[in-house]
């Protein structure tokens, strides 16, 4: 979230940027100096994921295909090991994955309020809904981490700027929507699925946060439910 100079500040979600939803893996710039040898708990599960032989067994190509992965997603320490964090950022996407274009099947986001945003914390998605027909999404997104919370409930975009930028954490928030306090929608710099999540803004690529700022206008409801994974 963000300081709205309007309504006193809240807190920001730090700058994240992303991929659309997809499990591709892409090269990895700054990787760790050293890759471990060890087999982590997550091991087999990891393995799978990555299509590489699910042996259980680390070897010196599951390392550097995991080291891979965390350092596309800001995982830390990114040294290869298949631990409880790398394993959970994998899960949540291979259930994110598995919602498809119906993200509201439980009806939990309300159909009788015309144009609304909708997020699912617990599955960190994001979509605009009109009525019962998906408008846009699902897409991935980054939320508030423990301790600053995205607050759940129904809302209101009540104020837009494109070129928002936080007073509080000196970063930009282009494509600002916020509809509750300094909880904002905006597009950020990093992965989508990079730990813990943001300081309570519903961080955006910013392919999605643009689609977003020309779908939704100022009065469009916002409807935050679910409790994202680690809070």
């Amino acid at each position: 979230m963000g300081d709205t100079r309007r309504r006193g500040a809240v807190a920001l979600g730090v700058t994240a940027l992303v991929a659309p939803l997809t499990l591709a893996l892409g090269a990895a710039p700054a990787q760790a100096a050293s890759c471990t040898t060890q087999t982590g708990p997550y091991q087999k599960k990891v393995e799978k994921f990555l299509g590489r032989p699910a042996d259980g067994k680390q070897s010196t190509a599951d390392c550097k295909a995991i080291r891979a992965f965390q350092t596309k997603h800001g995982i830390k320490p990114n040294i290869g090991y298949a631990g409880p964090v790398t394993w959970g950022v994998m899960d949540l996407m291979t259930k994110q994955k598995a919602v498809g274009k119906n993200p509201n099947k439980s009806g939990k986001c309300p159909v009788n309020k015309g144009r609304i945003a909708c997020v699912n914390l617990t599955l960190q998605l994001s979509w605009i809904q009109d009525g019962k027909k998906v408008v846009y999404g699902p897409v991935p997104v980054r939320t508030g981490r423990n301790g600053y919370e995205t607050r759940t409930g129904l809302k209101k975009v009540y104020w837009r700027n494109i070129d928002h930028h936080s007073t509080i954490y000196d970063v930009p928030m282009p494509y600002s929507q916020f509809f509750d306090g300094g909880q904002a929608f905006h597009s950020a710099g990093v992965s989508m699925w990079n730990p813990p999540g943001s300081h309570g803004c519903v961080n955006m690529t910013k392919t999605d946060a643009k689609k977003y700022w020309s779908l939704l206008k100022k009065g469009d409801d916002v409807y935050v439910y679910g409790r994202k994974p680690g809070t």
